[in-house]
């Protein structure tokens, strides 16, 4: 079974949501879910999985620092040729998905578009399009 690993850094929450969605639609099919707070992650072990995707809240117009330092020990680890997703929430401006997507695709991976900016608390319609990436990544997945 395909296995999806979901790194997230959430300041509010909101990011937190949208992994769960995007954990359940690609439970929903039949690939194999972590999902946890990138704290608890072990860079190593998140490239192991056939498809990793990357969450982060924009602050001050980028990516959270930590989740760019985790992005970094990810690509060293070894993910060239894997697939990729970016997510995330934002107040304001929105950058952090595009940032972390475009981190991905220097590491090698290729990241499926468009990443998914959501403004401020997902809506169920929100959360329909997160749970919709998920499905997508196990499709994709599954024809690797």
């Amino acid at each position: 079974m395909p296995k999806l690993a979901i790194v997230y850094l959430s300041t509010q929450g909101n990011t937190k949501m949208m992994a769960e969605a995007i954990a359940e639609g690609a439970t929903e099919r039949h690939v194999d879910v972590k999902t946890e707070n990138f704290y608890e992650w072990d860079p190593r072990d998140a490239a192991q999985y056939d498809a990793i995707a990357i969450g982060s809240s924009t602050f001050y117009y980028t990516m959270l620092e930590p989740i760019a330092k985790f992005i970094d020990k990810l690509v060293e680890a070894g993910v060239k040729g894997k697939l990729g997703a970016a997510f995330g929430s934002y107040g304001w401006s929105g950058e952090a998905p595009v940032k972390i997507a475009e981190k991905l695709r220097q590491g090698g991976m290729e990241v499926i578009d468009p990443v998914l900016r959501i403004q401020h608390r997902p809506t169920e319609k929100d959360l329909f399009e997160c749970n919709r990436l998920g499905k997508d990544l196990a499709e994709k997945m599954k024809h690797r």
